[in-house]
């Protein structure tokens, strides 16, 4: 199994880094929360605009100050949290409670052979750095992680409750979907919405590297790290994926094994997740104006 993991940041940037016109555009300005989203405001390929202050998407909330709970109730109505961690991720930083938010736990991964496998190869001696590199040599970190998320049944189940989340979401309210570090299998989830709602694949690469902006100065200090541990330039793309930066590779690899395999990723969503077209309609009358 190649999924790339969940690696805690290993050191911290205080250096200040200015955020794009687009970055900022999306930000939901929470202080205590990374990664910190939204989907509004992206226009489809029919001219329509995703709705702005719904869907939103996040790293881990464990670490949430009440201000921001407050904002995320009184600002954005929140409804539904879709935490796509698996159990032990979640059991070890739980999400908040929150009176009145519903919040569901959808299992991207497959719980039962992360156990079997990766505990067991990532059980070894050395330091953090040789952690990673054992992760790349074994193949737990691929560029095809994502097509990995997508087609194992534990994706198909998460992705189809998340999308029965997205159309049961009263009007007027909010959904946020977080992973860890609100990237990888938050970055899919982005993904498929905004294929459903017919946005265009150029718009959701572009969401995507966002995270590379809102995680810039924890970058910038892991690269920096990496490099002082003698890792070369040409590897440190692989080793950044595990931890706070995406590649476009991820990415472009997925969405040609979704066009290849389906035809485009709304074909994946309506043969394997149960969305039907109709659905679909929903999806854009709802979340579309």
């Amino acid at each position: 199994m190649k999924y790339g993991v969940i690696v805690l940041p290993l050191i911290m940037c205080l250096c200040s880094v200015s955020m794009s016109e687009a970055a900022l555009s999306q930000s939901i300005t929470l202080k205590s929360v990374g990664n910190a989203r939204e989907l509004g405001g992206y226009k489809t390929i029919d001219g329509r605009t995703v709705k702005h202050g719904v869907l939103l998407r996040t790293a881990a909330l464990n670490t949430i100050s009440s201000e921001d709970t407050a904002r995320l109730k009184d600002t954005y109505h929140l409804s539904v949290i879709a935490d796509l961690r698996m159990t032990l991720e979640a059991a070890a930083k739980p999400d908040p409670v929150i009176d009145g938010v519903k919040y569901v736990n959808m299992r991207v991964i497959n719980e039962e052979l992360f156990k079997r496998e990766l505990e067991k190869k990532l059980a070894i001696e050395g330091d953090a750095v040789q952690r990673l590199k054992t992760m790349i040599d074994t193949g737990i970190m691929s560029f095809d992680m994502y097509v990995n998320f997508l087609s194992e049944e534990s994706g198909k189940k998460a992705y189809s409750e998340f999308f029965r989340e997205l159309l049961d979401l009263p009007e007027g309210r909010s959904l946020l979907f977080h992973c860890t570090q609100g990237k990888d299998r938050t970055g899919c989830a982005a993904m498929l919405i905004l294929s459903a709602l017919g946005v265009s694949e150029d718009t959701i690469m572009k969401d995507f590297l966002l995270t590379n902006e809102y995680n810039a100065e924890k970058i910038a200090a892991q690269r920096k790290m990496l490099l002082s541990h003698g890792i070369d330039e040409s590897q440190l793309e692989q080793y950044m994926m595990i931890l706070d930066e995406v590649s476009p590779k991820t990415m472009s690899t997925l969405l040609s094994w979704l066009k290849e395999k389906y035809g485009s990723p709304v074909e994946y969503i309506v043969q394997e997740l149960g969305v039907s077209e109709e659905d679909i309609a929903a999806l854009q009358t709802k979340f579309l104006e």
